[in-house]
């Protein structure tokens, strides 16, 4: 079920108060987190300003040079020294604290989605077919906001902190575009942790769930394409039908997950797209198969590639086809450092309060570039719950529709848990 939201019945800059997040200071003891939360908050008009000026002017992929140049507005005049990439447009700034020390990496990527806006938001996407559906937007707010906490405290920093604002997360790689460009050596040395946060409209609003291990999944595409020898539908005798082993080969899959694949490292083959023929008596030359495979560890995901061909291949044989496998790669498995992640959960409960720290049961099945960064950095991927008062989160429309919308007054917990986590790093 999806649930349409507009600014008529819910005022997303003043929820309810019963639903709002509250104002939460004085729950650490520690001094580097006192006022964190009051800060963030005081900044939320300027949170919601560039949320919102982005959501109206969406990118999509690798150029984004509307995004690029609000970020950088938006940074001017900071202390900190800001670049942009050259393949691609992406951002990093760098913040240097009063003491040398460790440098601790926070990204927020940029980019939107192939989707035609239908959440009647005064602030909707003014792009045909191009729409924030996946809250990019909130990420790179939150992320400029923390960087001005962590500017105004900059003295509490002994160590650097990169801003990652990155494009291209949507199946771009932009992640990897930027390791390769430097990124992760951005302060003048490498980095030693990195923290990212999604949002999402799934959960309750402010709380941050995060999980030790693998959160999100690796995915990758694929195609089989099955030729025979076509012929007359009315004489399949005479040729080599390709339909029928197309046929076969889907429930021949599905069968493989259940019985190659351990059900304590589990994968998902899917697949999505059928294709064959011309006409009703007609048998074609070829068939085609498309889907998709998501794996929580690379011994699977490299077991599925491995089963997939020898299934489709074997089958292909038997009805006297041959068959040709492509793969498109997609983003690895997004694994969280056990010690990042019992960081997430202690600055939640810190800085936020204790009913806002929620630890996942299971990981998400969906991909996430930001798994580049964690193949070579420890550090922690963790979402922000942001569905809209009133609405069930199990009702809200999820991340990627057209009608998704996020609770604005969870950016101040954002904010606050960007800066909580150099502030840690660096402490």
């Amino acid at each position: 079920m999806l649930i349409a939201c507009s600014e008529g019945n819910i005022d997303l800059m003043n929820p309810p108060a019963s639903t709002a997040p509250p104002a939460h200071d004085g729950v650490s003891t520690e001094p580097r987190f006192t006022g964190l939360l009051a800060e963030a908050n005081a900044l939320q008009p300027k949170t919601v300003a560039l949320r919102r000026h982005l959501h109206k002017h969406p990118e999509q992929g690798l150029q984004l040079p509307h995004t690029q140049a609000a970020i950088i507005k938006t940074l001017d005049g900071l202390p900190m020294t800001v670049s942009t990439g050259d393949a691609i447009t992406s951002v990093i700034g760098v913040l240097h604290g009063a003491r040398p020390g460790p440098t601790v990496l926070l990204r927020g990527d940029m980019d939107a989605l192939p989707l035609t806006e239908t959440t009647g938001l005064s602030y909707a996407s003014e792009v045909d077919g191009t729409m924030h559906a996946c809250g990019h937007d909130t990420h790179v707010a939150m992320l400029a906001s923390a960087a001005r906490v962590l500017c105004d405290r900059r003295d509490a920093l002994a160590g650097s902190v990169v801003f990652m604002f990155q494009p291209g997360e949507e199946g771009h790689h932009g992640a990897r575009y930027m390791i390769e460009e430097g990124v992760l050596e951005a302060s003048g040395q490498p980095t030693t942790r990195a923290y990212a946060l999604h949002i999402t409209a799934s959960a309750d609003s402010g709380t941050v769930r995060y999980r030790s291990g693998s959160i999100m999944a690796a995915a990758d595409q694929f195609v089989v394409r099955v030729t025979g020898r076509g012929g007359h539908g009315a004489m399949p005798h005479n040729a080599h039908d390709p339909v029928p082993a197309a046929a076969e080969m889907v429930g021949a899959l599905q069968a493989m997950l259940t019985r190659r694949v351990s059900v304590f490292d589990p994968g998902v083959l899917s697949v999505t797209r059928i294709s064959a023929g011309t006409t009703s008596n007609i048998i074609p030359e070829t068939a085609e198969l498309e889907g998709t495979m998501r794996a929580l560890s690379e011994q699977t995901r490299e077991l599925l590639r491995t089963e997939l061909v020898t299934v489709c291949e074997h089958v292909g044989a038997a009805h006297g086809c041959q068959v040709r496998v492509e793969f498109l790669s997609g983003y690895p498995v997004t694994t969280n450092d056990p010690d990042a992640a019992a960081r997430v959960a202690a600055l939640a409960d810190g800085v936020l309060g204790s009913r806002y720290a929620e630890e996942m049961a299971d990981p998400l099945m969906g991909a996430e570039d930001f798994s580049y960064v964690l193949q070579r950095v420890p550090g922690a991927l963790s979402f922000l719950g942001a569905c809209p008062p009133g609405i069930d989160p199990a009702e809200a429309a999820p991340n990627h529709s057209n009608r998704v919308c996020f609770d604005e007054s969870a950016f101040a917990h954002g904010v606050a848990m960007y800066a909580a986590f150099a502030l840690d790093a660096l402490r």
